[in-house]
């Protein structure tokens, strides 16, 4: 039988526990582990963001340019109907439901990154005469929302160049060169 002592006696560690027991356990991550990650995930995003924005600026220009064909067979039926031989501003073709509140406000708030506008409303039946523009409401930096400007008299010619300043009138317009895509 076992003496008293043998039997309250605590068992000794074997020496695998006791390297256990000495060497610290490590839990997470180390700061340097976390900063090379921050980096990894920064230079994957200075490579990502100026292709996203190139692609965010496309999708605006052919907003701007959907929006300036809308806006010719809207002033095409105006001139036919209500507008008496006349072609009407951005509130008349609204005021008609020819076009829709986003396009009908956007010579004051930009649709998809372009002012919107009618300029030189002139004449009545086969002199009349008038110009959609699109112009980007940001030109540069990294908030730059269009790199050309698109605009279309009642010729009905969709015509665009890198000169990001509204034309004056409508001969300006018509001075521009054609936009093919």
């Amino acid at each position: 039988m076992l003496s008293y002592q043998a039997r309250t006696k605590t068992p000794t560690p074997t020496e695998e526990q006791d390297k256990d027991m000495n060497n610290k356990q490590q839990l997470g991550f180390s700061l340097i582990e976390l900063l090379l990650v921050v980096a990894i995930i920064g230079i994957i995003a200075a490579i990502a963001i100026p292709g996203l924005m190139a692609s965010r600026r496309a999708a605006n220009e052919g907003s701007a340019q959907s929006a300036i064909r809308t806006l010719h067979g809207a002033e095409a039926t105006y001139q036919s109907t209500a507008g008496a031989g006349s072609f009407g501003t951005l509130s008349d073709l609204m005021g008609q439901s020819l076009i829709d509140q986003v396009l009908g406000n956007a010579d004051t708030t930009a649709k998809s990154g372009y002012i919107i506008n009618i300029i030189d409303l002139n004449g009545s039946g086969a002199t009349a005469r008038y110009g959609a523009t699109a112009i980007p409401s940001s030109t540069s930096g990294l908030s730059q929302t269009g790199m050309r400007r698109y605009a279309m008299s009642q010729v009905g010619v969709l015509r665009g160049d890198t000169t990001l300043t509204a034309p004056a009138n409508v001969a300006a317009i018509d001075s521009m060169p054609p936009f093919s895509n």
